[in-house]
């Protein structure tokens, strides 16, 4: 979500520090939607977060033509980080635990 902010403020900054315009522009515009979209069914919908995590991603890395080189690699760099954390995320496993085996004795046998 943070990623996808951050590119939709870099396509409001001024036409002397946008590197992008034309048709382009409106895919400028909705990759970011999509990834805030995106982040915020992460939150929601735990249970569809891998599906929601790779067109994350997706968008994230699309926005590195579309949108002035993913918002000067910020906003590419935190779509990234964020989808591959989603993406790693067990939100309905339970926590797990180190077992720890005791040293078992061994009898020297005669």
């Amino acid at each position: 979500m943070l990623g996808g902010g951050e590119i939709l403020l870099t396509q409001q900054a001024s036409i002397s520090v946008i590197l992008a315009a034309g048709a382009d522009s409106l895919v400028g515009y909705v990759l970011p939607v999509i990834m805030i979209v995106c982040g915020a069914l992460i939150v929601l919908n735990p249970p569809q977060r891998l599906f929601y995590s790779i067109v994350a991603v997706l968008a994230s890395l699309a926005t590195w033509v579309t949108s002035n080189l993913g918002g000067f690699f910020i906003g590419l760099l935190l779509g990234l980080v964020g989808s591959s954390l989603a993406f790693g995320w067990l939100p309905d496993q339970p926590p797990r635990r180190r077992l720890r085996l005791l040293p078992t004795r061994r009898r020297k046998e005669a």
